[in-house]
């Protein structure tokens, strides 16, 4: 596999002449100019291989049942694997920062000032930043790798290999480019996506004597993980085609167009062979164990292609696209071409009302995000619905509302303009934090999936099982807290605003994607402590829930009011990058920004205020209810105790008053009427209690 990569890559690299002295700018020397590109080939298969193997511990391989939590043997020996591959991907990945740091300078490794610059490479560049984080990601991978022996430092480990990727996206013509926001999210959903799917393939074939009778439903289970991650490549691909090419011709008419067709061409076979696997050769396997050396040589034969598109991908990393990635300024238009640069995509029109609902520039990512989130649970509803189960119409609506909120705000008019004005991004950061995790919240995605995934019996862990594992954590119980949820929620928006986060969010996409996701998360853990629906740990009582959601919307409006009262810019030099200069109006607007502050959450305040209220009611009508059955199952019980403890204490009472000479003669009818109490009585006794 390596050697058919790295062929591939020496192919691909002189076809687009990506290594000519001819074309270079800079020449850092042969060690820089081949190492780079043979070090990035297998940094990509061992990071795959680890991936690979770590995902089929964690989700896959059978595990034990006698110790819950704890790797079984099989699950070891794929850890111990990872292992290996994590540290030879630790290795790549140092000599692949290494050689960049050198190609960027235009000077070879030897060179005297290499050091120096190396330095200011990690440190004060975003490439070379985002390298050395990667870098330490998979260092830690590797270390929890090593030592792991349960399954939940397995999952960790898995986690923290995947967010190693990301930072890689960085890397190529992503970052730079125009439309970088969708290209920087489209190729590192292809990376995961990618390595997910070679990884794990990798790794069944290597344990597939191992598995034995198991072997089937290892495939079949793989099989789910890689449909997925081939709808993310193509997904991501088609995305990334289209900011590289001008045209379709492109494909065939120039050397990168070429190297895209080839890895276009092996994507649809090797689309084709997954779609064979799930139709017939699976079925086939359960009941023919003799086909398994035939579905091993399709495994072998897919492995190889994935060899060659990876390789071709490398080579096209390291060759310049057919369109031009720096947008240029143009005579007249100089301010909104640098505009234009910054924002990654052409300035829209001066902001109005009509204007933020009508205009729209698509982030593919969160689009992605909200109809895959939208479908899946209307399929799943429907799931339920088929085999008779009831789900409420209501947490469907809500659900997929929240999924719509979720374009808008991200594609819609707060996503086009967050980045022109204070006011217009504290449109976009209220839509975030207030408007779309309720809805979501009130979806019970979690409950949902809890009701239609499967449940496993192998003493492995699906998507269930982990979902269970991490609603009942003590993690979760932390964060949930309600003062821990409400630190976060509220005090999010000072770390925010007054750290240096807002600047790093306006002119990085890593900081604004941050952004995004830390505001949805947050919004939504306050929100499910609130008024959520789905299992997890002990919810407070429900005054305590008033009570908090009133003091969240006090700290809201002195949030606000210390926005129009400020004096100072938040995120000054962006604006002065945008070539807004306008002391005055710059103050203005970032007061009409904090008026929306202290404004905008008051209406979600008073739904999911009127929604604590119903689900409150509810509950003491649920708890009625059950205390009714409870009473017509044992003949009231429960009341006839609570009057014979009065009874006794009344007898002991009355006892203690003789001894004392001190009681008062009561008549029998008297003394019958204090001591029996009728259920209405009890009943609001206890409900005044």
């Amino acid at each position: 596999m390596i050697a058919l990569a790295l062929v591939t890559l020496v192919i691909g690299l002189n076809l687009t002449g990506a290594l000519s002295r001819d074309t270079a700018l800079v020449n850092p020397g042969n060690l820089v100019l081949w190492g780079l590109p043979v070090a990035r080939v297998l940094h990509d298969l061992f990071a795959s291989v680890t991936i690979g193997m770590l995902l089929l511990a964690t989700f896959i391989l059978p595990g034990q049942k006698s110790v819950p939590g704890r790797t079984s043997r099989i699950q070891e020996r794929a850890v111990y694997w990872a292992g290996w591959a994590a540290w030879t991907w630790f290795f790549a990945a140092l000599a692949v920062l290494l050689f960049t740091a050198a190609n960027t300078f235009g000077e070879p490794i030897t060179a005297p000032s290499y050091l120096s610059n190396l330095i200011q490479y990690v440190t004060g560049i975003d490439l070379g930043i985002a390298l050395a984080l990667s870098l330490v990601l998979v260092l830690v991978c590797a270390i929890i790798t090593t030592f792991a022996r349960r399954l939940a430092w397995v999952a960790a480990a898995n986690a923290i290999g995947v967010l190693a990727l990301l930072p890689l996206a960085l890397s190529g013509h992503a970052a730079g480019t125009d439309e970088h926001s969708n290209a920087v999210n489209s190729l590192a959903v292809h990376i995961v996506g990618v390595t997910v799917w070679v990884g794990g393939l990798i790794a069944v074939l290597v344990f597939r004597n191992a598995t034995r009778k198991r072997f089937p439903v290892v495939v079949e289970r793989y099989s789910i993980v890689a449909g997925w991650a081939f709808a993310a490549v193509a997904f991501s691909g088609v995305v990334n085609a289209s900011l590289r090419l001008t045209t379709l011709s492109d494909l065939w008419t120039t050397a990168y167009g070429q190297l895209l067709l080839v890895k276009i061409i092996i994507l649809v076979l090797l689309g084709l062979a997954g779609a064979r696997y799930r139709t017939s050769l699976i079925p086939k396997l359960r009941q023919d164990p003799a086909s398994k050396k035939l579905f091993v040589r399709m495994i072998i034969a897919e492995v190889a292609f994935m060899a060659i598109a990876m390789g071709a991908s490398v080579a096209l990393s390291r060759s310049a696209p057919p369109v031009p990635q720096v947008p240029l300024p143009t005579s007249g238009e100089v301010d909104d071409a640098v505009r234009s640069a910054l924002l990654g995509f052409d300035v829209p029109p001066p902001v109005t009302p009509w204007r933020m609902i009508t205009e729209f520039h698509a982030d593919w990512f969160w689009i992605a995000v909200a109809v895959v989130g939208a479908g899946l649970y209307i399929r799943t509803v429907l799931r339920l619905r088929k085999r008779g189960d009831k789900w409420p119409l209501f947490r469907t609506i809500c659900w997929v509302l929240g999924c719509v909120g979720l374009i808008y705000v991200t594609s819609g008019g707060p996503g086009v303009y967050g980045e022109t004005s204070f006011s217009t991004h504290m449109i976009q950061h209220m839509g975030l934090m207030m408007f779309v995790p309720p809805l979501l919240v009130l979806g019970g995605p979690v409950l949902l999936a809890l009701r239609a995934l499967p449940v496993r019996t192998d003493g492995s862990r699906g998507l269930r099982e982990w979902i269970l594992v991490l609603v009942h954590s003590r993690y979760l119980k932390l964060l949930s807290h309600p003062a821990v949820a409400g630190v976060i929620f509220a005090g999010s928006l000072v770390v925010f605003y007054y750290s240096g986060w807002f600047e790093w969010s306006m002119f990085t996409h890593q900081g604004h994607f941050l952004m995004t996701v830390h505001f949805l998360a947050s919004g939504y853990l306050f929100f499910w402590v609130l008024i959520g629906v789905d299992p997890g740990p002990g919810r407070p009582i429900y005054p305590l829930r008033l009570i908090l959601l009133l003091a969240t919307l006090a700290f809201h409006a002195f949030f606000g009011l210390s926005l129009m009262s400020a004096t100072d810019i938040l995120a000054e030099p962006w604006w002065t990058a945008m070539r807004f200069t306008d002391q005055d109006a710059l103050l203005a607007d970032q007061g009409v920004g904090g008026g929306i502050a202290w404004g905008a959450g008051e209406f979600p305040t008073v739904l999911v205020a009127i929604v604590v209220v119903v689900q409150w009611m509810r509950s003491e009508e649920r708890a009625a209810k059950r205390y009714d059955r409870r009473a017509d199952r044992d003949g009231d019980a429960e009341l006839n105790a609570y009057n014979a403890r009065l009874a006794q204490i009344k007898v002991r009472d009355d006892a203690a008053e003789s001894s004392a000479d001190t009681a008062i003669p009561e008549t029998p009818a008297e003394t019958a009427a204090g001591l029996e109490l009728t259920e209405s009585d009890s009943h609001t006794t206890k409900e005044n209690s």
